[in-house]
């Protein structure tokens, strides 16, 4: 994506420079935020709380990685990487089964969501 001088971006190419270009900007990482991915070729679907009873939002696509802003428990979810209580906050009311996340630990790795 290239930015013109009047503030419009114009697409160069591929599918991160269209979102932004909808979006109109870029996400800003935060320092404190890391990524982990996602188990192999497992598509993982991103709920409203913390528990499969909870209406899916979105998929996120097999090979993707996800933030971890805080973790808090949920429901139990049997998962690629085993049985977990521990759910990751990804985005503002949105989260993943840390069944799924590889994040090396059967514990926590985030704060504690508030």
């Amino acid at each position: 994506m290239k930015i013109t001088s009047g503030g419009r971006a114009t697409l160069v190419g591929g599918f991160a420079a269209a979102l932004l270009t909808v979006v109109g900007a870029a996400p800003q990482a935060s320092a404190d935020v890391r990524t982990y991915p996602l188990a192999p070729g497992v598509s993982v679907n991103v709920r409203s709380g913390p528990g499969a009873h909870y209406p899916i939002i979105r998929t996120i696509p097999a090979g993707s990685s996800v933030p971890i802003r805080c973790q808090c428990q949920g429901e139990s979810v049997n998962g690629y990487y085993g049985t977990s209580t521990i759910w990751d906050n990804i985005a503002n009311g949105q989260f993943v089964s840390d069944a799924y996340v590889h994040t090396g630990s059967d514990g926590y790795i985030a704060a504690e969501c508030s």
